[in-house]
């Protein structure tokens, strides 16, 4: 099974030569890239699960909707915002959706699992940092799903050749041909693939002129659209299945 996930956060970086981005302006660019992710999907017809940043869900409404209207899972993805401000984003986007928040997603800042179960979460997907180093660690790591304290933990997915993550970085950077190789050498041996972007990936580095390091430049934009579209190409024509988050574990 492949699970394809988005993670939707603003781009951080900081501008060159003193040009001022505001916030509002992070935001629309977030919301472009996420469409052009929807876009692709569409074409393709497959289901993936959106982990929306907190702190910015209220202002995406309008998005959240078309992307749960698509049939699409929306979970959280936790910055560093508290326990408080997390339950009270669950309440406000379940009430507008209609729908119950499930899943949510840490990297830096992590709340325990007790308080997250307490907030009525089933499942939790952490993820690591990933840089150009990354890929030179070797990892040794259970990738089955395990049930602690009532929630679903769901790790990150190595390659158990190359011992590659899964990640964001690993994406942009691997050629698609031996990226493809390494998705089904896994699924031969574990029982899903785990694979995660991030919206702020899709982003023009041309016309936005913000301070990013060249290797996370490559394959960005549009180029990073074409990639994803030749991997959704590939797994359809493979017939190999996708799910949601939320429909594999439950």
């Amino acid at each position: 099974m492949i699970l394809l996930t988005f993670n939707i956060i603003n781009i951080e970086a900081e501008t060159k030569n003193g040009l001022q981005i505001s916030d509002e302006e992070r935001l629309k660019i977030t919301e472009d890239n996420v469409r052009a992710i929807l876009r692709i999907l569409d074409i393709h017809d497959i289901k993936a699960s959106f982990f929306v940043e907190v702190s910015i869900t209220q202002k995406l409404q309008n998005l959240i909707k078309a992307i749960s209207y698509k049939g699409h899972e929306i979970a959280f993805y936790n910055n560093n915002s508290n326990l408080q401000e997390i339950e009270e984003t669950k309440k406000l986007t379940q009430d507008f959706l209609e729908k119950q928040i499930r899943g949510i997603r840490q990297k830096d800042f992590k709340l325990s699992q007790e308080s997250l179960k307490s907030l009525e979460f089933n499942y939790v997907s952490n993820i690591d940092n990933s840089n150009i180093l990354f890929p030179f660690k070797r990892l040794k790591r259970n990738t089955e799903i395990k049930e602690e304290d009532g929630l679903s933990i769901v790790p990150e997915s190595i390659s158990p050749y190359s011992q590659l993550p899964y990640n964001d970085f690993i994406f942009q950077i691997l050629p698609m041909k031996y990226y493809q190789n390494m998705v089904f050498e896994t699924l031969k041996k574990d029982e899903f693939v785990l694979i995660y972007l991030n919206s702020w990936q899709f982003t023009d580095f041309s016309t936005y002129d913000f301070k990013v390091p060249l290797y996370r430049k490559l394959s960005s934009g549009k180029k990073l659209e074409d990639k994803l579209d030749a991997l959704l190409v590939w797994i359809n024509e493979k017939e190999l299945a996708t799910s949601r988050m939320k429909d594999y574990i439950f």
